[in-house]
C-alpha cells in the first residue's frame, strides 16, 4: 500500500526552498507533486556533476531554439543567480544558433553518417595528438 501524500509538507518544503510556491507547482496533482519536486531540486536547484551555471547556461541555449518563453526566463534568471553574466548568456545563445545552424546544413545536405561519424574521429584524434 502506497504512503499517504503529504501535499501541505512538500508545498511548505517547496515555499521554504523558493519563498512561495509557484502556481505551475499548485496545478500538479498531489500523487505526482513529490516526485515533480525532488526531481526539479536535484536537477535545477541542486550541486550534480555540472555546475549549475553551466546547466542553466545549457537551459538557455536549448530553449532559445524551442521559443519556450517561460523556459528562457526562467534559465536566463537561473544562470544569472548562479553567477553567468550577461556575456556568459549572450555566448550561450551565439553556440546554440551556430550549432543548429550546422545541424540544418548538415541534416538538408544528407550528409552520409557514417563518412562524418569516421571524419569526426580523425578530427578528434588529431587534436588530441597536437595537445600533447
Amino acid at each position: 500500500m502506497a504512503a499517504a501524500v503529504n501535499r501541505a509538507e512538500i508545498e511548505a518544503d517547496i515555499k521554504d526552498t523558493l519563498g512561495l510556491v509557484p502556481h505551475f507547482f499548485s496545478r500538479i496533482p498531489t500523487e505526482l507533486l513529490g516526485p515533480e519536486w525532488e526531481i526539479f531540486k536535484r536537477i535545477e536547484l541542486g550541486e550534480t556533476l555540472i555546475p549549475n551555471k553551466y546547466k542553466e547556461l545549457i537551459g538557455v541555449g536549448l530553449h532559445s531554439e524551442t521559443k519556450c518563453h517561460y523556459c528562457s526566463l526562467f534559465h536566463t534568471e537561473a544562470a544569472k543567480l548562479f553567477g553567468a553574466t550577461d556575456e556568459e548568456i549572450q555566448e550561450a545563445v551565439h553556440y546554440a544558433k551556430a550549432s543548429l545552424g550546422w545541424s540544418a546544413y548538415i541534416n538538408g545536405m544528407q550528409e552520409d553518417y557514417d563518412q562524418f561519424k569516421a571524419e569526426l574521429e580523425q578530427v578528434t584524434d588529431y587534436v588530441r595528438s597536437k595537445a600533447t
